[in-house]
């Protein structure tokens, strides 16, 4: 099993698949996910010719259920060291949700030569909770809700949100398909309940305007404008203004975990700004 071990002790789990010389695609996942979330495009993009990586965030998948340290910067300073030590160069990062947060941290605080473009999906920039900064934000009653909900019976949390409101199955006419909803079920009971927690905090209050205005590299930013998780108004409309080099596409009717559920439509896009 691939991983590394950090400054602090923590075991990164980590995927790595395809030649060396080709270029690096690396993906990060979501909450409370592992690095199997990507397997739809570690494969496509395999394929492709590409050298795929995707890797289990601290707490979350296979790496260390880690008691402390559950925020964007250890995650960002955890990219960096899996990043140097797979010397990676002129890769290309593509973040979905709370890894959307990752990438933008990481890439706005990457090494000159380390990162050749990046892209967003269903991604939390430029912040989620409601403030007087921040009038269209949802409110902190909404996560104080995930923090019960988990708390109370976390089993039970992960799979309403799973056959619910990330893939859309919740909308009339849906027709839930039960091993996505299982595999979502399967990843999130893989990490650790400290960790979730504490990523609530990072995903949910985590300011990225700063880290988007920093980056020079041309941003890719994808979304459903049907994304009952992280909506797009105060999202992905916020974070391209604040975009030196961003683009933006919407997706009609498409739900927050629209890169599983339409993996055949999001695969092309993300390789023709790949290619571009």
């Amino acid at each position: 099993m691939d991983s590394i071990t950090t400054k602090d002790g923590t075991h990164i789990f980590f995927k790595d698949w395809g030649l060396r010389d080709a270029q690096p695609i690396v993906f990060h996942h979501g909450w409370p996910l592992s690095s199997d979330d990507w397997d739809a495009q570690m494969l496509f993009f395999l394929f492709q010719g590409f050298r795929v990586i995707a890797h289990d965030r601290r707490g979350h998948g296979r790496s260390t259920q880690t008691y402390a340290g559950n925020d964007m910067d250890t995650y960002a300073a955890d990219m960096i060291e899996l990043a140097d030590h797979l010397d990676l160069r002129n890769a290309v990062h593509i973040g979905h949700s709370t890894g959307g947060g990752e990438v933008a941290r990481y890439v706005a605080r990457a090494r000159p030569g380390r990162v050749a473009k990046a892209i967003l999906v269903g991604a939390v920039p430029p912040v989620m909770v409601k403030s007087s900064r921040n009038p269209g934000g949802l409110p902190m009653t909404v996560f104080d809700g995930f923090r019960s909900g988990l708390a109370a019976n976390r089993a039970q949390f992960y799979l309403d949100i799973a056959s619910g409101p990330f893939y859309g199955f919740n909308r009339p006419g849906a027709k839930p398909v039960e091993g996505t909803i299982r595999n979502w079920w399967r990843q999130g009971m893989m990490g650790g309940a400290k960790a979730h927690y504490d990523c609530i905090k990072a995903f949910s209050e985590t300011d990225f305007t700063e880290d988007l205005k920093a980056i020079k590299v041309p941003v890719l930013v994808m979304h459903g404008d049907d994304d009952q998780v992280v909506p797009v108004a105060d999202s992905a409309e916020l974070s391209v203004k604040l975009l030196r080099n961003g683009e933006l596409k919407i997706y009609k009717g498409y739900p927050h975990g629209m890169l599983t559920v339409h993996a055949e439509i999001l695969n092309p896009d993300l390789l023709a700004f790949i290619q571009k």
